[in-house]
């Protein structure tokens, strides 16, 4: 029936603000940027994994009303929306190390869990991004997993 998922929408707030991070910042390339008059359609991708784009969206008309949007813009800066994007590597500590030096500021630090090491950071509006180190054999998930994963943020 489908054949692969291609676009992910990510709201942001300012679209060159986004670039700025998301391709100066975390490497991804530019697929299209375009004026379509009523919205700009501006894609980005990894250049490792070209058939995946993220579209980077700003709340508001014509997809919503300007108060839905207003809502939505409200949620997004809480980070209420959950997470964006899941990013895969091989060396979650380089990208953290990496990311780090840049600029970006991790909501996670690099942590072993069942099903790899992973790390978290949000974008400048709110946005969850996770980045993964898949384990080649995950483990079973424990009470000490579920305990840690359950605490509210912070503490």
């Amino acid at each position: 029936m489908f054949n692969a998922i291609t676009i992910t929408m990510v709201r942001v707030l300012d679209q060159d603000e986004a670039l700025d991070f998301y391709v100066g910042k975390l490497g991804f390339k530019i697929d299209d940027d375009v004026d379509m008059g009523f919205m700009r359609w501006l894609t980005i991708s990894l250049p490792s994994d070209p058939g995946r784009q993220l579209l980077l969206e700003v709340p508001g008309p014509p997809a919503m009303s300007e108060q839905t949007a207003a809502q939505v813009r409200d949620l997004l800066t809480k980070g209420a929306l959950g997470a964006s994007a899941i990013l895969t590597t091989d060396d979650c500590q380089n990208v953290y190390d990496t990311l780090t030096a840049r600029g970006v500021e991790f909501t996670q630090g690099v942590e072993v869990q069942p099903y790899g090491i992973d790390c978290a950071f949000r974008d400048p509006f709110g946005n969850h991004i996770r980045v993964t180190q898949p384990a080649e054999q995950p483990t079973a998930v424990t009470d000490e997993d579920r305990a840690r994963w359950c605490s509210p943020a912070g503490s």
